[in-house]
């Protein structure tokens, strides 16, 4: 078959192809379909195979279409098939993809984890006739050769890294959440390029660790599946139970009318298991899921893993926190300056927000008007910039060549730049007063007061304090009540932002600061738009009575 559709598209030829290869030449290897035709279920074909095999666009480098997807990310809970699924796609890219002197590996935290992926393969082809006849695996290397390509089927290991390929076809790491770090992800990933069409995959299921390798792989495969145009090339399937109202209701927008979509965040009841487990009922067995929903109600210490394993929720405080698409609802209008909109709002009433941070970082200023206009200040020593840069793309030297971010000369923030873009807000705008974070200190509030004399009101970033103003902005947010005019900078704040919750009260939340010195991430204007909307909670000042009656209806 051939297709004869033109630019970006879904390519029906391609995708028969790789549906046809497993259900004429893969078999099951185990559970109750062992040994009969690996017929894709529903949602495998059409939500992962189909989608990820079938996407393509025109390569003016290699004067060819190639496949869209060069990356892709399955999440879903344990016993789901993914291992299979996994053996099936390196057995395709090995003989099937066209693809000479292929390079095909699996990947794992070690030899007994990658076996969980090259023995479903290797009992494929021992199963297959036709695949049996072509391949040859040679036992103490763990790898299937195919003499008639050239090409070859292996496993690696974490602590191999010395020994990886240079160019692989395709790659898959299983498990991410047993992976120590990225550095095995990165290698292979970074190695790949010289091939026409090389698939890159990862398979995995929740972790209980937010600062993991894997917690950071499956937080940027959920951006991408809320926001596909994030990373075009990357293709993301994610089905994990929400751990939150505000998670369960994202879920909802992105999936409009899915039947298998959870009604609560609720783990034990059965209406929300099928969401992260898509084989349930199928080759998953529900008896066997309501047993361990019953051992996890009755001890308390099984629930964490019941949780992780079979509804794929993270067991963790610390989630992320604010939806993008609800973010991008708010924009109202893209300001193509910093200064876009300063005019138009010039005299306004306004709430101010300052989250100060050490002389070596970034510091924010927030303003928040009573029409829901949300304006920005970012300050930062320029000798921060290329750090940055290296967690954005680049992206924050242009930001702060646009004029997002105030670049100071050296090493440390120029406090005295600071203090005059607040006099110049303050020369400008209504501003009510200023509520900031008391760890700013106080030679900072004194000198403010000094230039301004305007009202500094002291705050911090506990449960107290900031779970009202949460709550308000995810309100405003899904009431589409802001306009942050697209900035770029506190998009990616935003993008970046965590909340962590008090294990016995998750309705109390506050925002969580990354390790500055460990990632790359940011979120100060965040906590100053917190802060400003802590202030606009608090209201405007009353009126004097002179305002309010007349100097001549007093005595």
């Amino acid at each position: 078959m051939t297709c004869t559709r033109r630019g970006a598209h879904y390519c029906q030829p391609r995708a028969d192809r790789v549906v046809t290869f497993f259900a004429r030449m893969l078999v099951h290897t185990k559970g109750p379909l062992v040994r009969t035709a690996f017929v894709l279920l529903d949602w495998q074909e059409h939500e992962i195979i189909r989608p990820l095999f079938g996407e393509v666009l025109w390569s003016p480098e290699w004067q060819t279409y190639v496949r869209r997807y060069r990356i892709a990310y399955i999440v879903v809970a344990r016993k789901n098939g993914k291992s299979e699924l996994a053996a099936g796609i390196q057995l395709y890219m090995l003989v099937g993809d066209d693809e000479e002197a292929a390079e095909v590996y699996c990947a794992a935290k070690d030899t007994k984890q990658a076996g969980k992926v090259f023995e479903p393969a290797l009992r494929m082809v021992q199963l297959s006739p036709r695949l049996s006849k072509r391949l040859v695996h040679i036992k103490n290397a763990r790898r299937l050769v195919d003499d008639t390509s050239g090409s070859h089927y292996e496993i690696l290991t974490a602590d191999a890294k010395g020994e990886l390929g240079h160019n692989p076809h395709a790659f898959n790491l299983d498990e991410v959440v047993s992976q120590p770090d990225g550095t095995l992800w990165e290698a292979m990933t970074t190695a790949a390029g010289a091939r026409l069409q090389e698939l890159c995959y990862a398979t995995t299921t929740e972790t209980n660790d937010p600062t993991s390798f894997g917690a950071e792989l499956i937080d940027e495969a959920e951006r991408i599946q809320e926001d596909p145009a994030r990373a075009p090339h990357v293709f993301a399937f994610v089905r994990k139970l929400p751990s939150n109202p505000d998670q369960l209701d994202r879920l909802h927008r992105i999936f409009p009318g899915h039947p298998d979509l959870p009604a609560s965040c609720d783990p034990f009841d059965e209406a929300n298991w099928k969401w992260a487990n898509p084989a349930l009922g199928q080759f998953k067995s529900r008896e066997a899921m309501r047993r361990q929903a019953l051992e996890a109600k009755a001890e308390p210490v099984k629930e964490n893993g019941f949780r992780q394993f079979q509804t794929n929720q993270r067991v963790s405080q610390v989630t992320r926190w604010i939806p993008m698409d609800l973010w991008d609802a708010n924009a109202r209008e893209i300001a193509l300056t910093p200064d876009w909109v300063s005019a138009r709002l010039a005299g306004q009433r306004c709430w101010a927000g300052l989250d100060l941070s050490s002389k070596l970082d970034l510091t924010a200023w927030a303003l928040l008007f009573v029409d829901g206009s949300v304006l920005w200040r970012f300050w930062a020593p320029e000798s921060i910039a290329g750090y940055l840069d290296l967690h954005t793309g680049g992206a924050f030297s242009q930001w702060a060549r646009a004029g997002w971010v105030t670049l100071t000369d050296g090493d440390t923030i120029d406090y005295d730049t600071i203090y005059d873009d607040i006099v110049t807000d303050h020369q400008r705008y209504g501003i009510v007063d200023v509520t900031y974070d008391k760890w700013s200190g106080e030679p900072v509030r004194q000198e403010i007061t000094k230039r301004t004399r305007l009202k500094m009101i002291e705050s911090d970033s506990t449960y107290m304090r900031m779970t009202p103003p949460m709550n308000e902005l995810m309100r405003r947010l899904k009431a589409e009540e802001l306009a942050q005019f697209g900035n770029p900078v506190a998009r990616w704040m935003a993008d970046n932002l965590e909340c962590k919750s008090p294990r016995d009260d998750p309705d109390r939340i506050r925002p969580v600061k990354p390790d500055r010195g460990k990632s790359g991430k940011r979120i100060d204007g965040m906590p100053a738009l917190l802060f400003a909307i802590d202030g606009a909670m608090r209201g405007l000042p009353q009126p004097s009575i002179y305002e309010s009656r007349g100097l001549g209806m007093m005595g």
